[in-house]
């Protein structure tokens, strides 16, 4: 084995060298499975957007509903796009916590960089990409912070490891070492396991309340079909358009 390793650690370093273009073996390799990569290789369906729901929630939940039924992997998963003082925009994932008339909903600690960022500036937008269906969703619209009763009762449906990770808290934070968290993390879970109503003041119920929401519908031949919903009237009736792919 260690012949091996030490085969494979000069093949490392002679790859970091450079052809006369520039280019290493890796960047090349880097690209070219990147060409060679397919999209959506599966048959995907059908969406008539003539044949839609008045509001988009109703669809939302319908698609969210076909993409479990495919198979796909956590749809609940999305991503968050926030901005930070200087407008900067950022962006992570986070777990989709309930979707109703309220709005969407997340949760993450007011202290964090997303919990700053949406004090500072309550506008944000969702993204949800569900790859065995071909589609994803963008939501955008202000965001409202939920009361200290909502969010505890968040936290309290979730499990052992959700409230071991909110009690280890100092979320955005430098970490001095790997070994500080291990430390603080298994505080946290033997705290969790002990006291599973262990209050976490920062903790916070986020819900996001939308003005417009996409829907986009990949088609093999990239006549993809694209439709928005957005708010004739805040607290209103929804409009809807097409937009070209």
């Amino acid at each position: 084995m260690s012949d091996d390793a030490s085969d494979l650690s000069e093949v490392s370093e002679v790859s970091e060298v450079p052809d006369a273009s520039g280019e290493s073996d890796e960047l090349r390799a880097f690209r070219a499975a990147l060409r060679e990569l397919r999209v959506w290789d599966t048959d995907l369906p059908a969406f008539d957007p003539a044949d839609v729901p008045d509001v988009p929630l109703a669809l939302f939940h319908q698609w969210f509903g076909e993409a479990v039924a495919a198979g796909q992997a956590e749809p609940h998963a999305m991503t968050l796009a926030t901005a930070d003082a200087e407008g900067r925009p950022d962006v992570r994932t986070l777990l989709l916590h309930d979707a109703d008339e309220h709005g969407w909903h997340f949760a993450s600690h007011a202290t964090s960089a997303k919990g700053r960022q949406l004090a500072a500036r309550p506008w944000a937008a969702l993204g949800f990409y569900w790859p065995a269906r071909g589609r994803q969703i963008r939501v955008r619209g202000v965001v409202g912070a939920a009361g200290p009763e909502e969010s505890r009762a968040d936290l309290g449906v979730r499990s052992t490891g959700a409230l071991a990770a909110a009690l280890t808290g100092r979320q955005s934070e430098v970490l001095g070492s790997t070994e500080e968290l291990a430390r603080a993390s298994q505080a946290a879970w033997e705290r969790a396991a002990a006291e599973p109503d262990a209050p976490v003041p920062t903790w916070t119920r986020y819900v996001l309340a939308a003005d417009e929401v996409e829907f986009f519908q990949g088609d093999a031949r990239r006549r993809h079909v694209r439709l928005r919903y957005r708010r004739t009237a805040p607290g209103g009736g929804w409009s809807r358009e097409l937009l070209w792919p």
